[in-house]
């Protein structure tokens, strides 16, 4: 049968369907990390995600003989695109099976609504601003995934070359070996490092206190530190409002650390969690009427991996070993509650400066992912 496409209408009962369908694409697979359904379907809703002020947004479910067989969101950015004088469609939510005619399809259909916008290029996977999952994985296809990044079977990017698509960037990721203590050399930087710039740790007990001390500079600091990477959308104070609603009541405070000046400036931030991949992968996407309680059990009970959601310092204090205080703050937190790795988020794979902040520890690299780009003709 010939593959139909059909546009999902931004309804919460179709964006239900249209995030569910990976979930029974990697049904059996063990590396796979579901996202929850809710909060995909609440980035897809023009009415609950405060980037669509600022971008279009339109999603497509391919499907054969009546089952979905593969989506994809086709997004214009116009902030980024003028930022970069580019005429970029982004994609995201991209997932299909091993088929030629479906792919196909799916972005002959993306080039189409892209032409009809005045668009010149596609490239891809990438969400509508950088807290949305982003690159496709390359490398690492045996190793679990992480609730920030995106999991595909490796017939994923062979298809992207089929179809002509060019690398435009690579992203890089670690696991890291915790130790037993904080290194010794760490420490001394990080001990020149707080007397020779006046800095110091700030550590919370309370989601309500460091919203309202550092919620608002939090984000502000990550759209200075993040303001020259790759395809970097600045948040906007609407979706900042959004994010710190959505994510600072679910930190696990301990895991955060922040850096400040001698006058209570916020100058570097470091948030990991407890690992939820395993979580995830039991919830299946769901909060209920199990999910949360797999959730709760990964944050507050024994977990032996933790996830680096994000490392940021203002670039005043980048490359003069400010990382090193929010390190040699977080490890005992870690080797106290017997943390055995850490996961790093995507660097991109030329930022020779982040991978830096990993010399002191044992570390693999296990997995890699791109983005991928083609002109529309």
């Amino acid at each position: 049968m010939a593959v139909e496409i059909k546009e999902i209408k931004p309804t919460k009962a179709e964006l239900t369907k249209y995030t569910q369908f990976p979930i029974d694409l990697y049904k059996g697979n063990s590396y796979f990390v579901p996202p929850l359904i809710s909060d995909d379907v609440d980035t897809l809703s023009r009415s609950t995600n405060p980037a669509f002020v600022f971008c279009e947004g339109i999603s497509w479910m391919a499907y054969r003989d009546g089952k979905p067989v593969g989506r994809i969101t086709g997004i214009i950015n116009r902030n980024v695109n003028e930022r970069t004088g580019k005429q970029d469609l982004r994609f995201g939510f991209t997932d299909f099976i091993d088929d030629d005619e479906v792919v196909d399809a799916l972005f002959d259909t993306l080039a189409g609504w892209g032409r009809e916008k005045g668009m010149t290029s596609m490239v891809g996977p990438l969400g509508f601003s950088d807290l949305d999952h982003e690159g496709m994985l390359t490398y690492g296809f045996d190793e679990m995934g992480t609730m920030a990044t995106i999991y595909n079977y490796p017939y994923y990017p062979r298809h992207m070359q089929r179809m002509g698509f060019e690398e435009d960037v690579e992203w890089v990721e670690y696991r890291i070996s915790i130790p037993d203590k904080v290194p010794d050399q760490l420490q001394r930087v990080a001990d020149i490092v707080r007397r020779k710039y006046g800095l110091r740790t700030v550590k919370y007990t309370s989601g309500k206190k460091i919203k309202k001390d550092y919620g608002q500079a939090l984000f502000e600091l990550i759209n200075e530190t993040y303001d020259k990477l790759y395809g970097y959308s600045p948040l906007t104070k609407r979706q900042i409002d959004y994010y710190i609603d959505l994510y600072l009541p679910i930190l696990k405070l301990e895991y955060v650390s922040l850096i400040v000046d001698k006058d209570d400036k916020l100058v570097g931030v470091g948030i990991s969690l407890p690992s939820m991949s395993r979580a995830l992968q039991k919830s299946k996407g769901r909060l209920f009427p199990t999910g949360w309680y797999h959730l709760l059990k990964a944050m507050y009970r024994y977990n032996d991996t933790v996830d680096l959601l994000l490392v940021g310092v203002s670039p005043e204090y980048q490359s003069k070993g400010v990382n090193s205080l929010l390190f040699t703050d977080l490890l005992p937190t870690y080797i106290k509650n017997r943390c055995r790795w850490a996961e790093t988020n995507p660097e991109l794979a030329d930022n020779e400066n982040v991978q830096q902040q990993w010399k002191f520890f044992d570390k693999r690299q296990h997995r890699r992912r791109s983005a991928f780009r083609k002109p529309i003709i």
